[in-house]
């Protein structure tokens, strides 16, 4: 119903700390990655969730807020779905800027050794 809530928010607080913490600290900690892979989740959730008319071009939007015993199980859906979804995420991203972090180390240790 609304789990693409919870990633579409983390990505838009990553998306304004990419902006204002600078270019080149940005791309030391690689956010446009994070940025990338939460965007396009939010993008691919929100057209399935259309696709499966959970979601509406008219307020409310989400049709589980047309009927108020829903809001309790889309909220459950945002809890567990939403912060799961976003959290695996973040998680690869950690995962993939400390490989990236292992491979510059190890390809600077190498063309030291070239050149000695």
């Amino acid at each position: 119903m609304a789990c693409f809530l919870v990633p579409g928010a983390e990505a838009v607080v990553t998306t304004i700390v990419q902006k204002t913490v600078g270019k080149e600290r940005a791309e030391k900690l690689k956010l446009g990655w994070l940025n990338t892979m939460l965007w396009g989740g939010v993008i691919l959730l929100a057209i399935e969730h259309i696709w499966h008319g959970e979601v509406s071009p008219v307020p409310p939007f989400l049709t589980a807020m047309r009927d108020p015993s829903e809001v309790g199980i889309m909220l459950h859906e945002m809890v567990t779905n939403g912060l799961m979804m976003a959290a695996v995420v973040t998680l690869v991203w950690i995962i993939m800027v400390a490989v990236s972090a292992m491979i510059a180390k190890r390809e600077l240790i190498i063309s030291k050794k070239v050149r000695a």
